[in-house]
């Protein structure tokens, strides 16, 4: 089975309404393979803090109900995916937001990705364009699977 690991701004595809979003079908087509079991999707455990402030964002601007936001983190939940604690990722990920001049948000990504020998998948096309040379990235954009 494939391993792949998503960040905040593919799963947010999966649990927000799909209007004015880019590439939501890519990202169901990721989310597809999940359940079909496919792929195993992992992601660390700072998704949830992610995804939980995008749709606070999306409550605060009136995209979506308080209720739906509850609802779609229940959603998360129930995918299955799994989640890895990021105690053991932490230097791994410092060392790769000072090599790459990257965020240690994202670079938590990047360690689990390493560690698990799989592949990143980002709807954050500048994150893709900046590792995608050293790391295995993929932008869901050109997500062709």
């Amino acid at each position: 089975m494939k391993v792949c690991v998503v960040d905040a701004s593919v799963a947010a595809k999966w649990l927000l309404p799909a209007t004015g979003e880019d590439f939501v079908s890519e990202a169901n087509r990721v989310l597809s393979l999940h359940v079909a079991h496919e792929w195993q999707i992992l992601a660390p455990a700072l998704i949830w803090a992610e995804i939980g402030n995008v749709l606070w964002k999306a409550v605060r601007c009136k995209r979506t109900s308080q209720r739906t936001a509850a609802e779609a983190l229940e959603q998360l939940r129930d995918l299955e995916l799994k989640i890895i604690p990021v105690e053991d990722l932490m230097v791994p990920a410092l060392e790769i937001a000072r090599a790459y001049d990257r965020s240690f948000y994202d670079s938590l990504y990047v360690a689990l990705t390493v560690r698990e020998k799989g592949d990143l998948i980002t709807a954050d096309e500048r994150l893709a364009n900046a590792l995608a040379a050293r790391f295995p990235v993929r932008w869901l954009g050109a997500f062709h699977e």
